[in-house]
């Protein structure tokens, strides 16, 4: 999600549910303890509860930045064991470390120990060759002993080499089954399932049988959706906008706070693409949006204009 979920569509997202647990997108270990932590950890109060991903392979380093994740005020950070870019795979990171389940058990291990907040995995079903029951039962047992309680799977495993990483999300099969037996072989995990869920009705379903269920790119691409889910996941009814243009307008200061800052509207305004998909004259504020924001920083009068162009 590099690029998608930042503070941002954070914002955006907030504004659509109170209870939802969102994540960043992955940071780089060593771009948090080397570079600047104060880009890379920033964090409004009205984004929380937010868990930060990283990524890294040295234990050292991980727990460091782990260290800055707490103090920053994220709620959780998770290791990402589960990316199978070309870009994490030079860095032995990412989905690679599937394959070397006792560095991720000291990874792991170190950050436990560097933390008081939840430290999760977020992992595949297998990778490459291995990918056996066995073989994804006892990578989690092993981090598990490390410390970790609490992992979020792609059911699908990751092919390193010859897929893509949209591939990647699409080709290998789902396998909804072992992450379910993987929460019954281990009860005391909190366990999410990601990968293919689209609806919140979905979502549920999910949920009857794990704990937790994410969705990646049908939240992006479809946010309205997450408007439902304080009421039909978390069963509060929490005051949120009536319509997709109200929920706009309510996003309005956010943007003009942000653009006064110095954010460019090109980066913001792809997160409310997908705003009015489905609806008539969608595809014309999708494109009113995105040929206007690199023309003008009247953010106001560019959303007024290209919501006039839909029925809502």
């Amino acid at each position: 999600m590099l690029d998608w979920t930042d503070r941002h569509w954070r914002n955006f997202a907030r504004l659509l549910s109170r209870n939802v647990l969102l994540y960043t997108e992955m940071v780089v270990a060593n771009a948090v303890v080397r570079g600047d932590r104060a880009r890379f950890l920033r964090l409004g109060e009205a984004e929380a509860p937010v868990a930060l991903q990283l990524g890294g392979a040295e234990p050292a380093v991980l727990a460091e930045a782990s260290r800055a994740v707490e103090e920053a005020g994220f709620c959780e950070v998770n290791l990402n064991c589960g990316c199978p870019s070309d870009r994490v795979q030079s860095g032995a990171f990412g989905a690679c470390l599937m394959k070397d389940a006792s560095q991720v058990a000291r990874c792991v291990e170190a950050m436990s120990r560097a933390v008081k907040i939840p430290v999760s995995v977020k992992c595949r079903i297998g990778v490459d060759e291995l990918d056996s029951w066995e073989f994804f039962r006892e990578f989690v047992r092993i981090v598990r002993e490390a410390g970790c309680k609490v992992f979020i799977v792609h059911a699908r495993k990751a092919w390193l080499k010859g897929l893509s990483p949209k591939e990647n999300r699409e080709v290998p099969p789902l396998d909804y089954d072992r992450v379910f037996e993987l929460k019954r072989e281990f009860p005391d995990l909190t366990v999410s399932l990601n990968g293919g869920i689209r609806t919140l009705a979905q979502a549920k379903e999910v949920l009857a049988k794990v704990d937790g269920a994410m969705l990646g790119r049908a939240a992006y691409e479809n946010p309205w959706l997450l408007r439902a889910a304080d009421r039909e996941i978390f069963g509060v009814e929490t005051p949120l906008p009536q319509t997709r243009k109200a929920l706009l307008r309510s996003y309005l200061p956010y943007v003009e706070t942000a653009l006064a800052e110095g954010a460019p509207l090109t980066v913001i305004v792809p997160h409310v693409i997908g705003l009015f998909n489905g609806l008539p004259g969608s595809r014309k504020f999708r494109q009113t949006l995105s040929e206007g924001a690199s023309r003008t920083r009247e953010v106001g009068p560019l959303f007024e204009r290209a919501m006039s162009f839909v029925d809502e």
